[in-house]
């Protein structure tokens, strides 16, 4: 497998897992009824911009990453023998 696969596939099993934990945090915090449909889509949309926020964090961490690897392999070129 590639890395970038394997990456993407470990994000994916972290945002599912951090599901559960959201899920019940917010229904104990604020007493929400997840049989009542309009609660379901309070914690869905509550979901959905804790999401995004994080998806924006993934990104700029992401860009960090890319950015420190092109700097170190620039370095590294210059003591490779040629």
């Amino acid at each position: 497998m590639s890395k970038k696969r394997d990456l993407i596939q470990i994000l994916l099993i972290v945002i599912i897992g951090m599901f559960i934990p959201f899920l019940g945090s917010i229904v104990i915090t604020f007493g929400l009824d997840i049989t009542n449909l309009d609660n379901i889509f309070k914690i869905g949309s509550t979901f959905g911009w804790f999401l995004l926020i994080f998806g924006i964090e993934l990104g700029v961490v992401y860009l960090y990453y890319h950015i420190t690897n092109k700097i170190a392999s620039k370095e590294l070129d210059k003591y490779r023998p040629k």
